[in-house]
C-alpha cells in the first residue's frame, strides 16, 4: 500500500442556506418582545436604517405657525410676570391635583411599583439594627448569602466552617441568629424544621400539630390520616384540626414572598376577534416601528460614484437593510398565514371552549399553508394568541387525539379538561381512582388507557384518589 496525497473529484449535492434564509428564520422565531431588541439593535449596527416618522406638517405650515419675534418677547414677558405673581401668591400646603398629561404621567410614575426587596436584603437590614461584633456579623451575613429562595439553608456546614475559618458552634450560633429573624422559618435545613420554627414563633400550637411535622410529614403528605391517627393515639378528628391548624398558619416557603415574583406581561402577537359571527385575525406589531432606507444614505450613494469604497460599503449596508425589511414583512405575512389557518380548524373551541378543541398537527397546518412543517414550528414558538375564550400558547392549540366512538378525533386537551371537571364533581369522601376515571370516560365513548389517565392527571396537578381522600 503506497501512503500519499491525491485529489478525487465527487458530484455532490447540499442544501446551503443563504445569510438571507437564516436572518428570516431567526426573524420569524422572534416573539414581540424580542423582535423589539433586534430591531433596536440593526438600527444601531446599519446607519442605512431608519424608523418611518410620524407626518408632520409640511414647512409652510409650520412657517405660518411660528410666532413673530415680537410675540415671542412679549409671550416672554407675560411668562415671567406669570411666574413672579405665582411666587408672591405661594402657600404652602397640600398638593393640588391638576388635569393635565404631566400630572397624569407623575401620578403613573407614583402609584408604579418599585424594584421588590430580596429575602436577603430583607434580613441583612435586620441585621444591621443588631449590637453584633464585626465576626459574628460577617458569619450571619455568610449564612444569609448560603440560603435559597425559600429560605432553606442549602449548604453544609461543613462547606460554611471552611468558609468562615471558624468553629462549629460559632456557625451554629449565626445559624440560629438567622432563624430568629422575620420571616419565621428562614434558615432551616429542611421542612421539618421550617415548620418547627414557624410553630414556635406561633406560641400556643396544638402539640399533635408538633408532632405531625416533626415525626409524620411523609404520612401527611400522602394524606394518610388513619395511620397518624394510630401512630399518635389520638382520634381523626383531631388530627384533622391539627392538619387544618398547620395548613391554614404555616408556610412551607417562608422566603418566596421575596424577591421579584411579580407576573411577567404577556404581549400576544396574534388578535383573533369575532365580526358578525366571523373571525378576523390582526398580527399585532406591538409598538414595533416600521423601517426604511435613509434617504440621506441613497443620496450619499448616487454623489460617490467616484469612490469605490465608500460605494462598496453603501451598497453593503443597503442589501443588508433590504434583506431585514423583507425579513420583518415576510414574518408578519407567515404569521398571519398560519393563525388564519389554525383558527379556522378551531373555530368551535374560539366559541364555545376548551372541550371543543380539536386535534391538530403542524405538519396539517403546513401543508395547508404550503410550508415546511419547521416554518410552523418557529412561527408558533414562544408566540401568544389573543382570543375571545382568553390569551394562550399558540402551541396550545397543536395536540395528538383521541377517537371517540362518535367517530370524532377529541383532542389531549379536551381529555384533560373532560377529567378535571370528573374530578371536581366526585365525593371527596369516596374520591374516584383512576380505574373509575376510565370507566367514566368509556360512558361518553372515549376509550383510553388506565396509565393515560394517570398520566394526564398528573399534568394538571391533580393528587391521587389517597391524597384527595377527605376523613
Amino acid at each position: 500500500m503506497r501512503l500519499g496525497l491525491s485529489q478525487v473529484l465527487r458530484p455532490e449535492q447540499r442544501l446551503v442556506q443563504s445569510p438571507q434564509m437564516i436572518q428570516a428564520m431567526q426573524v420569524l422565531q422572534y416573539p414581540l418582545l424580542e423582535l423589539k431588541d433586534r430591531i433596536d439593535q440593526e438600527l444601531e449596527d446599519n446607519v442605512l436604517l431608519d424608523r418611518v416618522e410620524p407626518e408632520v406638517p409640511n414647512e409652510r405650515d409650520r412657517r405660518a405657525e411660528e410666532p413673530t419675534p415680537e410675540e415671542q418677547s412679549s409671550a416672554t414677558f407675560e411668562q415671567l410676570e406669570e411666574i413672579e405673581r405665582r411666587s408672591r401668591d405661594w402657600d404652602p400646603g397640600p398638593r393640588r391635583v391638576v388635569s393635565g398629561d404631566n400630572d397624569a404621567k407623575f401620578e403613573a410614575l407614583a402609584n408604579s411599583p418599585g424594584p421588590s426587596e430580596t429575602l436577603s436584603e430583607h434580613l441583612v437590614l435586620q441585621v444591621a439594627l443588631l449590637e453584633l461584633d464585626e465576626d459574628l456579623r460577617e458569619r450571619v451575613e455568610l449564612v444569609i448569602f448560603s440560603l435559597d429562595r425559600d429560605g432553606r439553608l442549602v449548604t453544609d456546614f461543613e462547606e460554611l466552617l471552611e468558609e468562615a475559618s471558624c468553629t462549629e458552634e460559632e456557625i451554629k450560633e449565626a445559624t440560629e441568629l438567622v432563624q430568629s429573624l422575620e420571616p419565621t422559618g428562614v434558615g432551616a435545613r429542611d421542612l421539618s424544621e421550617c415548620l418547627r420554627l414557624q410553630l414556635a414563633g406561633l406560641g400556643g400550637a396544638p402539640e399533635l400539630a408538633t408532632r405531625v411535622v416533626t415525626d409524620h410529614l411523609e404520612n401527611l403528605s400522602m394524606n394518610r390520616l388513619p395511620r397518624i391517627a394510630r401512630e399518635t393515639g389520638s382520634s381523626i378528628e383531631e388530627v384533622k384540626d391539627s392538619v387544618e391548624f398547620i395548613r391554614a398558619n404555616l408556610h412551607p416557603h417562608p422566603g418566596a414572598q421575596y424577591g421579584d415574583v411579580r407576573n411577567q406581561a404577556i404581549v400576544p402577537d396574534i388578535v383573533v376577534e369575532e365580526v358578525d359571527g366571523r373571525f378576523e385575525i390582526r398580527v399585532e406589531r406591538g409598538g414595533v416601528p416600521q423601517l426604511l432606507i435613509s434617504p440621506v444614505y441613497r443620496r450619499l450613494l448616487a454623489e460617490s460614484k467616484g469612490d469605490k469604497k465608500v460605494q462598496d460599503y453603501l451598497r453593503k449596508k443597503v442589501e443588508a437593510a433590504k434583506w431585514f425589511i423583507e425579513a420583518i414583512q415576510q414574518r408578519q405575512s407567515t404569521i398571519q398565514r398560519i393563525a388564519t389557518a389554525v383558527v379556522d380548524r378551531q373555530a368551535e373551541f374560539l366559541r364555545r371552549g376548551i372541550r371543543y378543541l380539536k386535534p391538530l398537527r403542524m405538519q396539517d397546518i403546513a401543508d395547508e399553508v404550503g410550508v415546511h412543517i419547521s416554518t410552523v414550528s418557529r412561527a408558533i414558538s414562544g408566540k401568544y394568541i389573543q382570543t375571545p375564550q382568553g390569551i394562550f400558547d399558540m402551541k396550545r392549540f397543536f395536540s395528538a387525539g383521541t377517537l371517540a366512538d362518535s367517530g370524532e378525533l377529541v383532542s389531549q386537551q379536551a381529555v384533560k379538561q373532560k377529567i378535571r371537571e370528573i374530578v371536581g364533581k366526585e365525593d371527596t369522601k369516596k374520591p374516584l381512582s383512576d380505574d373509575a376515571i376510565v370507566q367514566i370516560l368509556e360512558q361518553d365513548g372515549i376509550h383510553i388507557a388506565r396509565r393515560t389517565v394517570t398520566k394526564y392527571r398528573k399534568a394538571l396537578g391533580i393528587p391521587s384518589s389517597t391524597q384527595r381522600r377527605s376523613y
